[in-house]
């Protein structure tokens, strides 16, 4: 059995997947800012402190690194872009360079990106292969790829998984879709032809797991098998919950709303290709945005 050390360990992501992990023998190790909540198998750090305890990394297999200020919890203030921004490049910095000088790195450092990478990008096939974009997000998730450089340059096998919108009962996609709709008030953003790339949260455990336990490096897209554009989404959502989607939500109202946060989250298009897993064998448990809607909502397919 494995010893794997995950940052954001208590999070929608890095909590199913410890959950997952220790569920098949394996030891997780939280990495976390709190010592009170380290618990016997912790390792403590402090991101803008720049200290980690770099003798309890010493002789983990893997480490999956998800820890990051949230994007879409608040309006970007400048102050708040700066936040999500460094939270990503510090930690990743203090991570990478960490495990760099261990006598017993880990075999590969997970280090969280996202489909952000890419920007707007209209109907273009975006595979791993494809250029980054200019936006924030964008740019951000270059210094944080980029950070993790002293673990790749000290040999260590460094994966970049590039997520899509997670689906998940309380991820955060659902939490803000699911009562409008619910109420008959939800639809499509815009003209709706923006592409959203989505993935189920356990295709994404086991796409996370599939990640330490095979030969991938560099980015690799996390994103269901099937695009769909926001119209295509919105509408089965509509079925799934039996609702009405005829509710066009203008994309100045989302700025008014929430501002750059909620265009740069809801009008944006990445068609993403998820070209690397596809190649090296995964198999989605849910192909379509209509099969990881209903399990996370519970609502099963018709007989």
């Amino acid at each position: 059995m494995s010893r794997i050390a995950i940052t954001g360990a208590t999070g929608l992501i890095g909590g199913a997947l410890a959950s997952s992990l220790e569920a098949d023998g394996h030891t997780v190790h939280p990495i976390t800012r709190s010592p009170d909540a380290a618990g016997p198998d912790g390792i403590v750090w402090d991101v803008e402190g720049g200290s980690i305890d770099a003798a309890r990394l010493e002789g983990v297999d893997a480490v999956v690194h998800l820890a990051g200020e949230p994007i879409g919890d608040a309006r970007w203030s400048t102050s708040t872009k700066q936040r999500i921004h460094r939270s990503r490049e510090l930690g990743t910095t203090l991570l990478a360079t960490t495990i760099a000088g261990l006598d017993r790195p880990p075999e590969v450092l997970v280090s969280g990106s996202a489909v952000g990478y890419y920007g707007d990008r209209g109907d273009e096939i975006l595979t791993e292969d494809a250029g980054p974009g200019d936006d924030f997000v964008a740019r951000f998730c270059q210094a944080w790829e980029a950070a993790a450089d002293p673990a790749r340059e000290a040999g260590i096998r460094v994966v970049h998984p590039r997520t899509g919108v997670v689906i998940a009962s309380d991820g955060p996609l659902l939490e803000k879709l699911e009562l409008p709709f619910k109420l008959g008030v939800g639809g499509k953003v815009g003209s709706g032809q923006q592409y959203v790339p989505w993935i189920s949260l356990e295709d994404l455990v086991r796409a996370l797991r599939f990640l330490i336990d095979h030969d991938l490096e560099g980015p690799v897209n996390l994103a269901g098998p099937v695009q769909v554009t926001n119209e295509e989404m919105s509408r089965t959502l509509g079925r799934v919950l039996r609702r009405p989607t005829v509710f066009r939500i203008p994309v100045f109202a989302i700025r008014l709303l929430y501002g750059e946060m909620g265009v740069s989250l809801a009008a944006v298009s990445q068609r993403v290709v998820a070209e690397k897993l596809a190649q090296a064998g995964f198999e989605f448990r849910h192909r379509t945005v209509e099969e990881a809607l209903r399990v996370a909502l519970d609502r099963p397919a018709a007989a």
